[in-house]
């Protein structure tokens, strides 16, 4: 597959990183051959992808939040969405499973396939969509159930289970891979809200690979948790992603470094640049970058 690389624009040009290409883009649809934003630096596409985007704006109300984003999410992979914020990583990263549907103002354009399928088709049904594309917060929200019924809720609902016996090994399986089984095996039936905020967080991401989705989105994840807690669940980001393609927006410059294989950096709406994460810590191409990675501004 021939990869697509942005054109990269001098740093010091007075509108560098600004996406100015004029757009005539269709709301909706893949285009045959995407044109990449002249903000952007780096490989934007990858081979087989799970999921890409070409070309997506998301407006609220008047005010545009991102302008032209294409990016391709590789399986079995972490992509970690960095920079300031506001910088539009938290809305491109809800557009993927279209949360932003939720919010009435909310208007999409361009192009975001899964398996070459348009996921904003009007035949879509957004909750499968959101099956295989499943998603945990910013901060831990169990359901007001028990410990089991949080993570047997959605295999129920969707019929992923044949019976109580198959439920029962649906809740273990995922408990057991979220890291959290010996810790609360011999309480399935307190609330999920009587655990520790750690607890919790493993709890939801327990409860979302219940389902079995394909990509998992985390929203900040670790920001309401202590180090212990945080380790812990880098640690099962680490091993997830063997399983699952993992979209992970962070603050933390730090987690980005140590749990993903690529980077994208966001700058007021804009993907900037993006790259292996190796090569975006230590060689940025793009000045934007480099200020933020190097803390001066963010």
């Amino acid at each position: 597959m021939n990869k697509v690389v942005a054109e990269e624009r001098p740093v010091e040009s007075s509108d560098a990183g600004v996406n100015v290409k004029p757009s005539h883009r269709q709301p909706a649809g893949p285009d045959p051959t995407p044109q990449i934003g002249a903000g952007t630096v780096g490989i934007i596409t990858v081979d087989n992808p799970i999921m890409s985007s070409r070309d997506v704006n998301v407006f609220y109300g008047d005010k545009q939040a991102i302008r032209n984003v294409s990016l391709d999410i590789a399986r079995n992979q972490v992509i970690a969405m960095i920079g300031p914020s506001g910088c539009g990583k938290s809305t491109f990263l809800r557009c993927l499973n279209r949360m932003n549907d939720t919010i009435e103002s909310a208007r999409v354009t361009g192009s975001i396939t899964m398996d070459g399928r348009d996921i904003y088709d009007r035949r879509q049904d957004v909750v499968q969509l959101r099956a295989r594309v499943g998603m945990v917060f910013q901060k831990p929200n169990p359901f007001p159930k028990s410990i089991y019924e949080n993570v047997a809720y959605g295999p129920r609902i969707h019929g992923l289970a044949a019976d109580r016996v198959e439920l029962d090994e649906i809740a273990q399986t995922s408990l057991q891979r979220a890291g959290l089984w010996d810790e609360v095996k011999d309480r399935l039936a307190n609330p999920g809200t009587s655990l520790s905020g750690g607890q919790q967080q493993r709890l939801c991401i327990a409860r979302t690979i219940a389902i079995n989705p394909e990509v998992i989105l985390m929203d900040e994840p670790c920001s309401a948790l202590d180090p212990i807690a945080t380790a812990r669940i880098e640690d099962l980001i680490d091993e997830l992603r063997a399983s699952y393609a993992i979209c992970i927006v962070t603050h933390s410059m730090q987690q980005a470094a140590r749990v993903s294989q690529r980077t994208a950096y966001f700058h007021l709406g804009d993907l900037i640049e993006v790259g292996e994460t190796d090569r975006i810590f230590t060689n940025p191409r793009h000045k934007l970058t480099e200020d933020y990675i190097t803390g001066r501004f963010g």
